[in-house]
Parts: structure tokens; C-alpha cells; sequence
């Protein structure tokens, strides 16, 4: 689907999920701009990757509605236009690296001549021509992030959504990844990413930071750092997380 510029990526209304006894996302509202990388940041257990699956629509929910790319997230017409990379790799060992690509490009519907140039083209993309015909079950843990990422994009999706695709790689693997995240804006495509490592944070087009599955700042890097008067991301994090803890105390002791 072609979406014009002023139409969101993703539209989230009240959009509640609850695990046991906890609400891990309560009543999130949220609108993901289009054609740009969106940076999902926060620490460990703040909700992102349970945010992801709500997005991609493998996540039980207990209201609200979330819409991607003007459709419920989940539906067939989504099938070939959203592309997810969870934090689990989803590859297949016993198979190439070819294989893997190939068998995702036909589970969207790639066939014959469109599916070899695609594969062709997405092996090259994230530089695994040297182990195209290699089994993954030998590959790096690099590497098979790498083939996790390709078989995500060779269906050529309109969102790609990514949970953690950084963790474990080196520092010139991961300036590269980023790069390549903003080539794929260049050509249309709008990322979510998310991270725990906050200098990340710089490469994104805007961030959205939560911490116990709520918004703390929806905002562009540079709007972070003038916001909390801090010189880097952690700080500015920080600052937002004391700022919030302030005022949520202020609120009880009234």
C-alpha cells in the first residue's frame, strides 16, 4: 500500500495488553510516522517487543486497535507488506543461507524469475555472497542475524520492524546495519527498531522512548537532547525517567 505523506505508519489507540496480573501496555496511545526509522528505545521489560508483536499482529490483545498501513494489524493484506525480525532468530539451520531467503520470499508469494532476482539481490544487500550456499547452523551469530534481517526484506516490505536486530554485533557490523536502515528509507520503506543501547538513539529519525509499557517522550533526537538539557542520550534517558518519577510522586502527595 502507498501511503501518502501525512498518513502514519502505524495508528495505535487505547491498545492494552495484559500478561497475569500485569498490564504490560495500559491503554498506549501512538502514531508511527511513515518513511522514516523509528527508534523504540527503553530498558529491558519496558514494553517494546511486546509493542512489536502488537504491530505485527502476533500479539494477544485486550482492547484498543492498532492499525498498519490503513489495515488491523494482523490481516491478510498486511501478509506481504510488513517484514519482522524478532529477537529469537526465526531461520532455519539445516538450510543455506539461500534456501532460508528463498522460502520466505515464496511465503509472500515470490515465484520463478521475481524470486531468484530477489533472492540475488537480497544476499548481496546485507553482504552474505560469500556464504550464500553455506548452512546456517555454521554461520556466525553476525552472519545469522544477517540472514534473519534478508529474509525479512526480500518480499521488498513496506514496514519493517525490528526487535533488537543489533544485539551481539560488532561496531562496524552495526554502523553498517544503520546505514543500511536509512537506504531502505530512502526507497520508501518505514523502520521500527528498537534497542536497549541508548547511543543508538542518534541514528533514528525520531525516537519514542517507554519505560513500564507508557510513552516517556515521543520526539527527535536532537528535541531529546534539548528537552532534558543533557549532552548525550543516556543522561537525557535518565533525566526523563527522574523527571516522570518526580511527577508521578508529585500526583500521589496531593
Amino acid at each position: 500500500m502507498s501511503l501518502g505523506d501525512a498518513s502514519p505508519a502505524v495508528l495505535i489507540r487505547d491498545l492494552t495488553v495484559v500478561r497475569g496480573r500485569r498490564r504490560v501496555l495500559p491503554q498506549l496511545s501512538l502514531e508511527i510516522p511513515a518513511r522514516q526509522v523509528i527508534g523504540l528505545l527503553g530498558p529491558s521489560g519496558s514494553g517494546k517487543s511486546t509493542l512489536m508483536r502488537a504491530i505485527v499482529g502476533v500479539q494477544v490483545i485486550e482492547s484498543g486497535t492498532v492499525t498498519v498501513l490503513g489495515h488491523a494489524a494482523g490481516s491478510r493484506a498486511l501478509r506481504d507488506q510488513v517484514g519482522y525480525v524478532a529477537q529469537s532468530l526465526s531461520v532455519y539451520q539445516d538450510l543455506t543461507v539461500r534456501e532460508n531467503i528463498a522460502y520466505f520470499g515464496r511465503a509472500v508469494g515470490l515465484t520463478g524469475r521475481d524470486l531468484r532476482k530477489a533472492v540475488d539481490a537480497t544476499v548481496s544487500e546485507v553482504d552474505l555472497e560469500d556464504h550464500a550456499g553455506a548452512l546456517v547452523r555454521n554461520l556466525s551469530g553476525g552472519q545469522e542475524s544477517r540472514v534473519s534481517l534478508a529474509c525479512a526484506l526480500v518480499g521488498r516490505p513496506s514496514l519493517l520492524v525490528l526487535d533488537e536486530p543489533t544485539v551481539g554485533l560488532d561496531p562496524i557490523l552495526r554502523r553498517d546495519l544503520w546505514d543500511h536502515f536509512h537506504d531502505l528509507v530512502d526507497q520508501g520503506c518505514s523502520l521500527i527498531v528498537s534497542s536497549h543501547v541508548m547511543d543508538e538513539a542518534t541514528r533514528c529519525d525520531r525516537l519514542i522512548l517507554l519505560r513500564d509499557g507508557r510513552v516517556l517522550a515521543d520526539l527527535t533526537p536532537a528535541e531529546l537532547l534539548e528537552r532534558t538539557g543533557e549532552a548525550d542520550a543516556d543522561a537525557a534517558f535518565l533525566a526523563l525517567v527522574e523527571a516522570t518519577g518526580r511527577a508521578a510522586d508529585g500526583e500521589v502527595n496531593r
